[in-house]
C-alpha cells in the first residue's frame, strides 16, 4: 500500500468536528465530513495511528470500491469481481456487517448473506476453498453499504468498537462509552486545563470512564494500547513490523506521560459505582493518579491548588432518577458549584437540557451529541458571578412567556376557567381545611383534561379524545395546558405530572404505567397518606370518597371495621384514626396492601389490630368468619385476574356481592356501599328486607358535583 488510500472513521452525530480535529492532527490531510464520519487519505501508518490514537472514532475502515448496483444480483457482481484473495487467506474467516437496501434485498440480514455469499464463491471457484464465518472475532470484517443503488464496501481496520478500549470490567446502570466520555473531555476544553495543571473532579462518577479517559488524554496514553484484538491482525495487508513499532512509540509515550497527570477525583454515593471505578481505574493503569472516593455530590470540595474542571454526567429522567429527584439535583449541584468552585468551569452532560436551567448558572457553550438514540447536551459553565442567575426570577419569567404563547395560541378560555374555578374551589378548600382536591374536570370539551391538586403537587389527566377529534389539534391543546398550568397556579413544571387516562378493560385499572415507586405525603383531615402520580392510573387517593372516608372515620369508634376492595386502605386508616377497635382490609392486590400498609404505620398504626388480607374479596367473603360493626364495600365497576377464573360486573353481580358481605355484619352493624359506574341501578326489590339509604348527594363533594353520576353511595342496615 504505497499510494495513499482512501478510509472512513466513523462516529456518532455531534463528535464528527473533533473526529476531524484529531485526524488532522495525526496527519491527515483534508479530512471530509460525511455521512456517519469523517473520510480521509493517507498511508496505512496513518490508519494504524487512527485505530491506536483516536479517542473519538468507532470504527476505521478501509475503502476497498465504490461501484453503481442497480439490483441484488449487480451487488453480488460488483463484490465477486473484488479480488478478496488479496485481503484474506482462503482458509482465513469472514464476518460482514451490512447497511442500506434496495431491490431484492429488504432485510439486512438477507443483505449481509448475499456479501459473504459473493466472497466465498470467488473463493471456491479461483482455489477451490472457501473461508469460514466467525462472527464474534474474524481474521476480515468487511462493511458494506448499498443506498440509493451506489454500494460502497470497506474493510475493518478495527475489528470492534473503538470505545472498547480494554479495562471496563466492573459496570453501572448506564455507563458512558468511553468514545463519547473522551468526546465530551475535549470539548470541555480539559486538554489546555490538564496542560496547565488543573485538576479534574467528576462527582458522580459510576463506572469512572470520565475520570479514567481524564488521565489518559492528560498521561498521553494512546486509548488503543490496551486492545489486544484489531480488525487487521489477520488481514493479508497487515504491516506487523510497523504496527510494532506504533506500539513501541506509544508505550513510551505513556510512560513519560504519567509524569504530567494532574490530580483527578471521582466520588459517587452509590458504594457499587465506587467498587466498580476502582475495579476500572486498576485496569487502565492509573489506579496511582486518580483518588475514588465515596461521597454524595452535595459534599464535594475542589482539591487545593488551582481551579480545573468539574464534569459529570447526571442521570437522565429516561434512564435513572424522577423529574423532581433530578430538578433538586440540578437545584443542589449548581448551589455548591457557587458557593465552594467559583473560577472552575463546569461541564454536565445531560439528558434534560431543561433541567440544566434549574442550577442558577448561565451556560457560556452548549453542544449537542446523541448517547445512543437520546439527543443529549454539553452544558458548560464558567463558575463566576457574572454567569450566576436568579433561579426564581427565571422561572418566573419563563413560566410567564409560556403563558403568553398558549394564550397566542388561544388557550384564553381554559385559563380563565381555571382561575375561575381557584376562586370558587380554592376558597372552598381553604375553609374546609382541604389540601387535595379536583380543580377541573373537562369543564371546557374542547380541553379534556382533568386537573387534581394534591398539596403542592398537580395530577393532569388527558381523557383520550374521540376518534372524530383532531389528533394534532388536541396534542396542541394538551401542550397549552401543561403550559397555562404551572404559570397560574405558580407550581413548578416538575411538579405536575401528566398521563392519559382511557376506557379500563379487565384488570388494567390497577396495573403498572411505570415502575418508579416515587411516593409523596399528603394530609386529608388528620390522615396521612401517600400517593404516587407516576406508577398507576389512579393516584391511591379516591378524592371523590373524602366525605365519605370523614363519614366513616365519624361512625368507627368503638367498632370493628371491614374494608372490603381496600386499595391503598385510605378508609381503614380514617376508620382507625375515628377510634376503630379493630380493621380489616382486603384485597387481591400485593402491591396495594403494601401501600395500605405503609398508610397505616405512617399514621402509627401496626400489629394484629389491623389485618390485611391478600385474598379475592367474592370468594374470600364465602368463608370469612367473624362479624364487623361497619363495612365499607366500593367494588370496581368490572375486574378479572389472572389468579382467578371469575369476573366482576358490578350491575350483575351486587346482589349477591351485598349478601355475602352482610353474612359478616353485626346486628346493629352499617354497611356503606358505594360504586362510580355511571349507569348503575340498585336493585332495591332484590335487597327489600334492609333498611337502605341513598347517600349519594350527601357523600358527593362540591369538587365533583359537575358530574354527579360518577359518585353513588347507599347506607344499608339490616331491619
Amino acid at each position: 500500500m504505497d499510494e495513499p488510500s482512501s478510509f472512513l472513521a466513523t462516529a456518532p452525530a455531534g463528535v464528527e468536528p473533533l473526529l476531524a480535529a484529531e485526524l488532522a492532527d495525526l496527519g491527515a490531510a483534508a479530512p471530509q465530513p460525511v455521512r456517519g464520519g469523517i473520510r480521509f487519505r493517507g498511508s496505512l501508518e496513518l490508519a494504524y495511528r487512527a485505530c491506536l490514537w483516536s479517542r473519538t472514532a468507532s470504527r476505521v475502515l478501509l475503502q476497498l470500491a465504490e461501484f453503481p448496483a442497480a439490483d441484488a444480483e449487480a451487488l453480488y457482481t460488483g463484490l465477486h469481481d473484488l479480488p478478496w484473495e488479496e485481503h484474506l487467506a482462503a482458509n482465513g474467516t469472514l464476518a460482514v456487517d451490512f447497511s442500506g437496501g434496495g431491490p431484492g434485498i429488504d432485510h439486512t440480514h438477507f443483505g449481509a448473506q448475499r456479501v459473504k455469499d459473493a466472497i466465498v464463491d470467488r473463493f471456491r471457484a479461483r482455489v477451490g476453498q472457501r473461508p469460514g464465518v466467525e462472527p464474534r472475532r474474524p481474521d476480515l470484517r468487511i462493511h458494506a453499504r448499498w443506498q440509493r443503488g451506489q454500494a460502497t464496501v470497506g474493510i475493518d481496520l478495527s475489528g470492534d468498537s473503538l470505545h472498547r478500549r480494554g479495562y471496563r470490567e466492573a459496570i453501572v446502570t448506564a455507563p458512558l462509552k468511553e468514545t463519547l466520555a473522551a468526546a465530551l473531555l475535549l470539548k470541555a476544553g480539559w486538554p489546555v486545563i490538564a496542560g496547565e495543571g488543573g485538576p479534574l473532579l467528576d462527582p458522580l462518577c459510576g463506572s469512572g470512564t470520565l475520570a479514567i479517559e481524564a488521565a489518559w488524554i492528560a498521561g498521553d496514553q494512546a486509548p488503543g494500547l490496551l486492545r489486544d484484538y484489531w480488525g487487521f491482525n489477520g488481514w493479508l495487508g497487515h504491516i506487523p513490523a510497523l504496527w510494532n513499532r506504533l506500539l513501541a512509540e506509544a508505550r513510551d509515550r505513556r510512560e513519560a506521560g504519567r509524569a504530567h497527570i494532574p490530580p483527578i477525583i471521582a466520588s459517587d454515593h452509590d458504594p457499587k459505582a465506587v467498587r466498580a471505578a476502582s475495579i476500572n481505574v486498576g485496569r487502565a493503569g492509573v489506579a496511582g493518579h486518580i483518588r475514588i472516593e465515596r461521597r454524595a455530590w452535595t459534599a464535594v470540595v475542589p482539591p487545593p491548588g488551582p481551579p480545573g474542571l468539574l464534569i459529570a454526567n447526571p442521570p437522565y429522567g429516561e434512564r435513572l432518577g424522577e423529574p423532581d429527584e433530578l430538578d433538586t439535583l440540578y437545584v443542589q449541584l449548581g448551589d455548591r458549584l457557587k458557593s465552594h468552585f467559583q473560577g472552575w468551569r463546569a461541564a454536565l452532560f445531560t439528558g434534560n437540557p431543561e433541567q440544566g436551567k434549574r442550577m442558577g448558572l448561565r451556560a457560556v457553550k452548549t453542544h449537542v451529541f446523541h448517547n445512543g438514540p437520546l439527543e443529549c447536551r454539553l452544558l458548560q459553565f464558567q463558575v463566576e458571578p457574572e454567569y450566576f442567575v436568579d433561579r426564581d426570577a427565571a422561572d418566573r419569567r419563563t413560566q410567564a412567556a409560556r403563558l403568553d404563547r398558549a394564550l397566542a395560541t388561544g388557550a384564553e378560555s381554559f385559563v380563565n376557567r381555571l382561575r375561575k374555578n381557584l376562586r370558587h374551589l380554592g376558597r372552598w378548600a381553604e375553609r374546609e381545611g382541604i389540601s387535595c382536591y379536583r380543580l377541573y374536570d373537562a369543564d371546557l370539551p374542547e380541553y379534556a383534561v382533568a386537573v387534581d391538586r394534591y398539596e403542592r403537587w398537580l395530577h393532569v389527566q388527558e381523557y383520550a379524545p374521540p376518534l372524530t377529534v383532531d389528533a394534532e389539534r388536541a396534542r396542541e391543546r394538551l401542550e397549552q395546558v401543561m403550559a397555562v398550568l404551572p404559570a397560574v397556579l405558580e407550581i413548578p413544571p416538575d411538579q405536575v405530572f401528566l398521563k392519559v387516562r382511557q376506557r379500563q378493560r379487565g384488570a388494567s385499572q390497577y396495573q403498572k404505567h411505570a415502575a418508579r415507586g416515587r411516593f409523596h405525603e399528603v394530609r386529608e383531615g388528620p390522615a396521612r397518606l401517600l400517593v404516587n402520580f407516576t406508577d398507576y392510573l389512579d393516584t391511591g387517593l379516591f378524592l371523590d370518597h373524602r366525605p365519605t372516608r370523614h363519614l366513616l372515620r365519624e361512625w368507627a369508634d368503638g367498632r370493628r371495621f371491614l374494608n372490603l376492595f381496600g386499595y391503598t386502605g385510605t378508609a381503614t386508616v380514617h376508620a382507625a384514626l375515628g377510634g376503630a377497635t379493630h380493621t380489616t382490609t382486603v384485597d387481591l392486590s400485593a402491591t396495594y396492601l403494601d401501600w395500605a400498609r405503609r398508610n397505616l404505620e405512617l399514621n402509627g398504626f401496626s400489629g394484629a389490630r389491623h389485618e390485611l388480607i391478600q385474598a379475592d374479596c367474592r370468594q374470600w367473603l364465602v368463608w370469612a368468619r367473624g362479624s364487623y360493626d361497619l363495612i365499607f364495600l366500593d367494588p370496581p365497576t368490572f375486574s378479572n385476574s389472572k389468579r382467578t377464573n371469575e369476573t366482576l360486573d358490578v350491575q350483575r353481580d351486587h346482589v349477591e356481592l351485598l349478601r355475602r358481605t352482610l353474612r359478616l355484619l353485626a346486628p346493629d352493624g352499617v354497611l356503606i356501599f358505594s360504586t362510580n359506574h355511571r349507569r348503575f341501578r340498585l336493585d332495591r326489590d332484590a335487597l327489600a328486607d334492609l333498611q337502605i339509604e341513598d347517600w349519594s348527594r350527601r357523600t358527593l363533594p362540591l369538587d365533583f358535583a359537575r358530574d354527579p353520576k360518577i359518585h353513588q353511595c347507599w347506607r344499608m342496615m339490616r331491619r
